[in-house]
């Protein structure tokens, strides 16, 4: 059964093993500030498997007019059972007088279907363009 709590008191070993176990090794290189990056979010949910984190999505923003989700993920073993679904619906649910709620994901089609069955349109299917400075 998986049990979701909103917190930002994570130790630095359970979000290590949880982006560490999705391949996000750049956030990892640097634990500490992944660390107070989770601490300094807007908002964060976090999905658990007993004591074990399994998935996480938080939120940057003003919350009142814009939020940029920055993170949602779910480790493998335990991916494709809806608990990404659920971290998405329970932000989405939080911040639904929010106006502009933006993501950035690379493309892929399962990524792409999993956006727009929780309710994002693809900024190259709508009336809006996206750019983006990776210097």
């Amino acid at each position: 059964m998986i049990s979701y709590l909103k917190t930002k008191e994570l130790t630095q070993q359970q979000l290590f093993e949880l982006y560490e176990d999705v391949g996000w090794t750049a956030y990892t290189k640097d634990i500490e500030q992944l660390q107070q990056a989770v601490q300094h979010s807007l908002s964060v949910i976090t999905a658990w498997k007993k004591n074990e984190l399994v998935g996480l999505i938080r939120v940057i923003g003003d919350g009142l007019t814009i939020i940029y989700i920055q993170d949602i993920l779910v480790k493998k073993e335990v991916q494709n059972q809806g608990i990404g679904f659920e971290l998405m619906q329970q932000i989405l649910l939080e911040y639904q007088t929010v106006r502009q709620k933006v993501l950035l994901t690379e493309e892929a089609p399962a990524i792409r279907h999993f956006y727009e069955k929780c309710g994002f349109t693809s900024a190259d299917k709508g009336d809006t363009v996206a750019f983006v400075n990776l210097s």
